[in-house]
């Protein structure tokens, strides 16, 4: 159900807020942002991502981590615990080695701070579009979809552009991003596939 609008209550709350200086001017801009946040659920036909993490951060992990899709899919990545990204691996995106398809506009959600704070891409391109989380790629937070067929740089080995023109500010992916991806005969066969959680991010 569709909670209502902000109230006038909300408002005087809000403006309470600034007048006090807790949460200066952008106090009313926020609590609006917070209702319009709460109305907006996944709408039909979007692919829902969650971005997990455990209380002490130690354990993060998109989920699902591997998404088969067919071409025009909206996908969704909704902040569950902790800061993430959702970020294409693309050489616009801090020099990071291209893994979607060439032809595909590459996409970086800025960090996402907030619990149910999200992004929304829409994949039209087929190919294979890897992506990883600024601040946990190191600790192997990467995510795997596959739009309509596995084809593209995405689809190659991780080091496949090592020598080439152009390439050599490229950085190279994290030993522990490299084993936390899902195999592409994985997500075809599956068609979604969820992160294992350690007993140890209990």
């Amino acid at each position: 159900m569709t909670p209502p609008p902000p109230s006038r209550r909300d408002f005087l709350s809000a403006g309470a807020a600034v007048v006090a200086g807790l949460g200066g001017a952008p106090a009313w801009e926020a609590a609006l942002d917070g209702w319009a946040r709460r109305t907006r659920g996944p709408a039909a036909g979007v692919e829902a991502i969650l971005m997990r993490s455990n209380l002490q951060g130690s354990w993060v992990s998109f989920d699902p981590i591997g998404l088969f899709v067919e071409p025009g899919a909206t996908i969704r990545w909704t902040v569950q615990a902790n800061v993430h990204t959702t970020t294409a691996y693309h050489p616009r995106n801090g020099h990071h080695p291209l893994r979607i398809p060439a032809a595909a506009a590459p996409w970086d959600s800025g960090y996402l701070v907030n619990p149910g704070d999200h992004f929304e891409v829409t994949l039209t391109v087929p190919g294979v579009y890897d992506y990883f989380c600024t601040p946990h790629e190191a600790m192997g937070m990467v995510g795997r979809i596959i739009v309509g067929k596995a084809v593209g740089p995405g689809a190659a080995p991780f080091d496949y552009w090592v020598g080439r023109p152009g390439t050599a500010d490229w950085l190279h992916v994290p030993e522990a991003a490299r084993r936390t991806f899902p195999s592409v005969a994985r997500i075809l066969s599956e068609r979604r596939v969820h992160p294992v959680v350690p007993r140890s991010a209990g």
